[in-house]
């Protein structure tokens, strides 16, 4: 008798857990259609509707980045890639069409490239297209941006199903305790500037427990596919300058990582920065060692390119630039522009 309970007990425990995750997925589904569009990403953890099965004569295009790739600040379809993919189409060969995918994710560094390019290699993608510089600014060897965002979740590791309601849920509880303002869940206030009235301490109870359930559902699957801890390579072979070496470090890595699995490079020199004299010094200064040693490393290959888009747009105009980085959408439209024929060069060569 005692052994039938334990077993009705354990079947009713593995029942009640896959009614809760079936009903969590469907909540995480939905909210993915909802949000995509506007700030989320799709079920497979890019911007952008999923991509399909490559067609015969697509040339295909991932493009990995920070905030800047993703578009911070716009619809998903003001972004970058997809503005360069509208102006690619009917530029190249007859019967050659091109597919831009947006792998960026906001606070995303060089080192989170070569785990997105693994990530998403059955996309059969042809050219990378590495844009970042911004998030590595700080070059801080003791602390380095090792954010691999998509890594965060072990569901997307164990599965490429990136969950999107945990951040959902959460932001609409910071929201609710905080005037309608979401960014208060990513930064510590000191003042109080707004006191939430009962009932919208309820809902935001509510809505960061059910955020807290997916996480902990992901926290369980989290003891079966930890990960090693993320750190940046020996920088010694690199021959940037100080403090540069880890930048670089990541950079090469990426490319090595492409180039041996057959797929075409294109990195690209991010609009200078322009919030004062010292940041724009150390992003001319990063970008001419990062151009340096791709020309020493890969001046030979044909299938390795680099642009400079330093001087194409000045952020500090509020037409092109918001906040002084990220970019409006004719910001976005200029530098998509500026990228059709280093990308139409670099399809015309073919893979190797």
């Amino acid at each position: 008798m005692t052994s039938r309970r334990l077993m009705f007990a354990a079947a009713a425990a593995a029942i009640a857990f896959v009614l809760a995750f079936c009903a969590l997925l469907a909540v995480d589904v939905y909210l993915h259609s909802k949000y995509e569009r506007s700030a989320g990403f799709n079920v497979w953890g890019y911007r952008g509707s999923a991509v399909g099965r490559k067609r015969p004569g697509e040339y295909r295009i991932v493009m990995l980045g920070g905030s800047s790739a993703y578009g911070y600040g716009v619809t998903w379809d003001l972004a970058i890639p997809a503005r360069l993919e509208r102006d690619l189409q009917g530029r190249g060969a007859a019967g050659r069409t091109f597919r831009v995918v947006n792998l960026g994710y906001n606070n995303e560094g060089a080192y989170s490239f070569t785990f997105t390019m693994k990530d998403y290699d059955y996309l059969r993608y042809d050219l990378v297209c590495l844009y970042e510089g911004y998030n590595d600014l700080m070059a801080d060897e003791r602390r380095p941006n090792v954010q691999v965002f998509r890594h965060d979740s072990p569901i997307f590791r164990l599965t490429g199903y990136l969950p999107i309601f945990p951040i959902i849920f959460k932001e609409k509880a910071a929201a609710m305790l905080a005037g309608g303002d979401p960014g208060a869940l990513y930064r510590a206030e000191t003042k109080t500037v707004f006191r939430p009235g009962l009932a919208a301490r309820a809902a935001a109870s509510v809505l960061s427990a059910t955020g807290d359930a997916g996480q902990a559902v992901e926290r369980q699957l989290d003891r079966v596919s930890a990960e090693s801890p993320h750190r940046v390579g020996d920088v010694s072979g690199t021959g940037c300058r100080p403090p540069w070496g880890q930048y670089c470090r990541a950079v090469a890595d990426a490319i090595d990582l492409a180039r041996a699995r057959g797929r075409d490079v294109l990195f690209v020199t991010q609009p200078y920065e322009r919030i004062d004299e010292a940041s724009h010094a150390r992003h001319v200064d990063q970008q001419r060692e990062a151009m340096a040693m791709i020309e020493r490393r890969y001046g030979a290959d044909p299938h390795v390119a680099a642009v400079n888009l330093g001087e194409a747009i000045d952020l500090r105009d509020a037409a092109l630039s918001f906040d002084g980085m990220h970019l409006t959408a004719e910001g976005n439209a200029r530098i998509a522009a500026r990228l059709v024929e280093p990308v139409l060069a670099m399809a015309g060569r073919g893979g190797a």
